[in-house]
């Protein structure tokens, strides 16, 4: 009797765990299945098989799985019901489960325009603690930059640019526009401006255009005299076309300085038009009317521009010549409207 008893529960045994391992293969196979499915764009079929192998099998990090790949193809799909039930089902907090809805959340929710809660997905996920992953990191920083939190920004580039494998080009571009955006965020607070200018490195302070955006921001509170060392600073080093359009511009009290230093520039680069133009703006605004008119001819020699012509047709008539200021009026407007049509 015992010998047939154990016979028996021997037998029993094997019929379940063979049952069992059917089980298993079967869920194993629907997973493959559905992520193969899937990576083939054949979304319908990928949340089918992904929620059968959720009803065979038991393992919380296979279920996990299936449910992404489930509610990722319903989202493809447009159901957003069943993809948030899916996701709803995944109950275990701090694990690698909820790790995972945590980022499918965020990326669904970016994808929607729903940033601030894409963001708190994701904080939600950082409460875990430890180090984490480029990946999050980089869909963190897309989330900040659509919420234009700059400083965000800043903060993610910088931990980004000391990973080998994020593309360092676009690390800059971001931080380029970042800093941008701060220094016309803080344009209308010069104690603010300034502080922010003076926390750029050298590297950083030779960006014409962010070097620009400062000096244009401290000229129009009123501080042309800050203004006005940014951009001789960065002018000393190379010729920038938008850095001299604003010198031309920049009033700090000291013309006949500005005159001086921007004549320097001119004996290494004699044939810059638009530095011409800019000295000829200067002298003109210097009353200096003989040097004015040669230096805005000569630019007009090298390059003929709209800005030129405007610039020589007010100077001709400061000086009374009332019909050669209509022919570069004339002019100008040609050449402004030939730019536009073509």
């Amino acid at each position: 009797g015992l010998l047939a008893a154990f016979v028996l529960l021997y037998f029993g045994l094997r019929i379940i765990i063979g049952l069992l391992d059917a089980r298993a293969r079967k869920a194993q196979q629907s997973t493959f299945s559905g992520l193969n499915a899937f990576l083939e764009t054949r979304f319908d079929q990928a949340q089918k098989s992904a929620e059968k192998a959720l009803r065979l099998t038991d393992s919380p990090n296979i279920k996990a799985i299936n449910t992404v790949i489930a509610a990722r193809s319903a989202h493809q799909q447009g159901n957003v019901t069943r993809r948030d039930q899916l996701l709803a089902a995944i109950t275990a907090p701090g694990t690698k489960s909820d790790v995972l809805r945590l980022i499918t959340e965020a990326e669904f929710k970016l994808e929607e325009g729903r940033y601030t809660e894409a963001l708190t997905a994701l904080q939600s996920l950082y409460s875990t603690g430890g180090r984490q992953s480029t990946a999050v990191l980089q869909l963190e920083l897309k989330i900040q930059e659509m919420l234009q939190n700059w400083d965000a920004v800043l903060d993610l580039v910088g931990i980004l640019s000391k990973r080998g494998s994020v593309d360092q080009s676009l690390i800059s571009s971001l931080r380029h526009t970042a800093h941008l955006q701060n220094v016309k965020k803080y344009s209308t607070n010069p104690e603010l401006l300034k502080k922010y200018w003076q926390g750029f490195s050298a590297e950083e302070k030779q960006d014409n255009q962010i070097a620009a955006a400062a000096a244009s921001s401290f000229m129009a509170l009123g501080d042309h005299t800050y203004a006005q060392k940014i951009i001789e600073n960065n002018l000393d080093k190379q010729p920038d076309a938008r850095l001299l359009r604003i010198y031309a511009d920049c009033r700090s009290g000291n013309v006949s300085w500005q005159i001086q230093h921007a004549e320097k520039w001119l004996v290494k680069h004699p044939n810059n038009a638009e530095l011409l133009l800019t000295l000829g703006k200067l002298c003109a605004y210097g009353e200096l009317w003989g040097k004015a008119q040669n230096y805005l001819e000569a630019s007009l020699s090298i390059e003929p521009s709209y800005p030129a012509h405007l610039a020589l047709a007010q100077l001709k008539e400061q000086l009374g010549e009332q019909e050669s200021a209509s022919e570069h009026y004339r002019q100008g407007l040609q050449f402004a409207l030939k730019q536009i049509n073509g």
